[in-house]
């Protein structure tokens, strides 16, 4: 990640929809490496915020998103889809659209109903913090994060190749290609599911008679486990109940292991609740050591791309990612990197 005006995107002009803390990180490093970026929000006191820390911040929408190559829309998830209908309407065939929602069949859904996969390319950033708005937003809070896009065939390659090169050059992502669904079941449990265990363990020690005695003595484990709960309840409902039937799904797979704890712990077996939290840490300690080997692969650069993008998905399923995308006359190349078995 550099900064200042950089390589084949340094003529790139952006537009930022929604300016909270995703889209305002957003919008703020791209005004640190020097692009002819604009962000709008709904919000006139949030616009005056943006223009104070130097970035511009129009009155309208319209003003926003005029003659822009590339657009992210940030506002909340039940908005996506009319802001997407919205900003089409504003911006020329040729504009690329994304977002970064945290659930992503039904914007999907939508740009397919609206005429608009070939030029609309989902998105999740894989990061955030409990804070929230303008004021908390950080040029670096995205960089070098795993950024879901999902892949589609036809004109909708063209633009997911072009937005992966610009993530990685401009953030230093990596690009996990993904489905749809397979982004919304995966981040069930990567995600979701975790906002609601921290909300039951905070909310029971809310509850709890000696709630002062247990926050006096939190240290790491229930800090780390109640983390997320202090997300705005409204960004947390919208989260889950965009994604709600893998959510459940998942949550019911949490129980069975819990439900299998907590019979352990009741028959007094030691043996078993060993062997659980074996398991357990097996996967923690998968996700601190993960080791990766590096694949280069090629694709013709016109085409249907249907091969392309089966192989793209079966790389971010596989859990692997993009670090590179450079576009030829003839040929597109990818810089590939899958995860090493245990």
């Amino acid at each position: 990640m550099t900064d200042g005006t950089t390589g084949r995107y340094a003529r790139v002009r952006a537009a930022v929809i929604g300016t909270g803390l995703i889209g305002g990180s957003v919008l703020l490093r791209l005004a640190d490496a020097g692009l002819d970026v604009a962000g709008w929000d709904p919000d006139p006191a949030t616009r005056e915020r943006a223009q104070r820390r130097g970035v511009v911040a129009p009155a309208t929408i319209e003003q926003a998103v005029a003659d822009r190559d590339v657009i992210f829309l940030c506002g909340p998830l039940p908005t996506l889809p009319h802001t997407l209908a919205r900003v089409a309407e504003l911006t020329a065939p040729g504009c690329v659209l994304t977002d970064v929602g945290s659930t992503k069949a039904e914007v999907t859904e939508a740009a397919y109903r609206l005429g608009l996969a070939d030029r609309f390319v989902p998105g999740h950033p894989m990061a955030g913090a409990e804070s929230a708005g303008l004021t908390a937003a950080s040029p670096t809070l995205l960089a070098g994060s795993a950024w879901v896009l999902c892949p589609a065939t036809g004109a909708a390659t063209d633009a997911f190749r072009w937005l992966t090169g610009l993530l990685v050059e401009l953030f230093g992502a990596r690009v996990v290609p993904m489905s749809a669904p397979a982004h919304d079941s995966a981040a069930a449990l990567a995600s979701h599911v975790p906002h609601l265990l921290a909300g039951a363990l905070a909310g029971a020690t809310q509850r709890a008679p000696l709630r002062d005695a247990v926050l006096a003595l939190a240290a790491g484990s229930f800090s780390d486990g109640t983390r997320v709960a202090g997300t705005p309840a409204e960004r947390t409902a919208n989260m889950l109940l965009g994604n709600r039937d893998r959510v459940l799904h998942e949550l019911s797979e949490v129980r069975a292991f819990l439900d299998g704890l907590a019979a352990a712990l009741r028959a007094d077996d030691a043996p078993a609740l060993i062997a659980r939290y074996a398991e357990a840490r097996a996967a923690r300690s998968a996700l601190l050591d993960r080791r990766f080997a590096g694949q280069a692969r090629k694709f013709p650069a016109s085409g249907d791309h249907d091969a392309e993008v089966t192989w793209l998905h079966g790389l971010g399923h596989t859990g692997g990612h993009l670090t590179g995308c450079q576009v030829g006359p003839d040929a597109v190349s990818y810089t590939a990197w899958l995860p090493v078995a245990d």
